[in-house]
């Protein structure tokens, strides 16, 4: 069975997982409304996805 030779220190533990960013989503123009969304998502502000409508959207009413 493998057995560490030494202790793994704080340093080397906390380096392995630091290695990750958090990087903005990619956004691109919908097709329907020319609103920016995120990729492979159905636009929120339309509704429609690979130029076809997929959520209804309500109508919002003037105040």
């Amino acid at each position: 069975m493998a057995v560490p030779k030494g202790k793994t220190s704080k340093q080397r533990k906390h380096t392995r997982s630091a290695n990750w960013k958090i990087s903005a989503p990619n956004l691109v123009e919908c097709s329907h409304c020319h609103e920016m969304k995120e990729n492979h998502r159905v636009c929120p502000n339309c509704g429609y996805y690979d130029g076809k409508q997929v959520v209804a959207q309500k109508e919002k009413k003037a105040n």
